[in-house]
């Protein structure tokens, strides 16, 4: 019998699906999955994803390293853009050879964190989708998590179109 770590990963279809129609993006779930699951995840990461969302357990845990710079460096090789978030550190968007640190949006009061890592991801995908540059679209991703995370509930209460409009112009 293999385990998990000795397994060969299996292709993920819908991976190589993606990149015939687009971009391939992936969230990593939660440190236990990916310690779980690593091999596989690395293989994804290596040559299938080109946009990677995790936050800074879930991205130590994918190289089984301590520190946060050390992850960072790891994984800028793997794929296209990496956006990786922090709590009250930000985060940090690395993409084209660069590697910027945005602020984490101030927030009154951490309320429910529910739904933030997939509102930072909303965030940075749509200014993608813009064509917008990378520190902009990192500073999307924190305006959206900051606005879930000021309240119960996984649904902004503020139209978050009506909040960018600054960031946006």
């Amino acid at each position: 019998m293999l385990t998990n770590d000795q397994a060969k990963p299996p292709i993920d279809v819908g991976a190589v699906l993606g990149h015939a129609l687009g971009k391939v993006s992936l969230t990593l779930s939660d440190p236990f999955c990916v310690g779980r699951h690593r091999k596989a995840f690395l293989d994804l990461v290596e040559h299938h994803v080109d946009i990677l969302f995790a936050n800074e357990a879930e991205i130590c845990a994918l190289y089984e390293v301590g520190e946060f710079d050390a992850a960072l460096a790891r994984v800028l090789g793997h794929c296209e853009i990496a956006a990786l978030t922090r709590s009250e550190k930000g985060s940090v968007i690395a993409g084209g050879g660069r590697t910027h640190a945005v602020a984490a949006h101030p927030v009154t009061a951490v309320v429910d964190t529910t739904g933030a890592g997939d509102l930072y991801a909303a965030g940075v995908l749509y200014g993608l989708s813009q064509g917008l540059d990378l520190p902009t679209c990192g500073r999307l991703g924190s305006l959206a998590a900051a606005e879930v995370i000021a309240h119960v509930g996984a649904r902004p209460m503020v139209p978050l179109a009506q909040l960018a409009g600054p960031i946006l112009g």
